[in-house]
């Protein structure tokens, strides 16, 4: 397994900009860390994707943070990060970060096999 741990999350105004981390220790090259993954859930909604890169630097966004939100990684430190920019208010949430390979696709929480505790991301409008 990978032990995951996110930072970097807070409170801003809508427009501003942060950037999460999410720092892994463990089976960190191996099958576990090959596609790491951002989700997001706020009160009473259900976990949703966000963002996933790969170990070889493929890239997916949801369709309602393409523009706004990057996600990148850095194998050396084993850390995978999201920038977030201009931010609204209905991105408040917890973020996630997840790392695994199971079956499925990339866009689903059963594709990821380690999560992290979550940060909280509000944004106030």
């Amino acid at each position: 397994q990978v032990q995951l741990v996110e930072s970097g999350g807070g409170l801003v105004q809508a427009g501003d900009s942060l950037r999460l981390s999410c720092a892994a220790s463990g089976r960190t090259f191996d099958n576990y860390v090959y596609v790491m993954g951002w989700f997001r859930q706020a009160p009473g909604k259900e976990r949703e994707f966000v963002a996933a890169n790969t170990w070889t630097g493929n890239t997916y966004l949801a369709e309602h943070v393409k523009g706004r939100f990057t996600i990148s990684r850095d194998n050396a430190k084993n850390t995978v990060y999201l920038q977030m920019n201009s931010l609204k208010a209905e991105d408040t949430a917890v973020y996630y970060c997840a790392a695994g390979r199971n079956s499925g696709s990339i866009y689903s929480r059963g594709k990821y096999d380690s999560w992290g505790q979550g940060t909280q991301v509000t944004v106030s409008s």
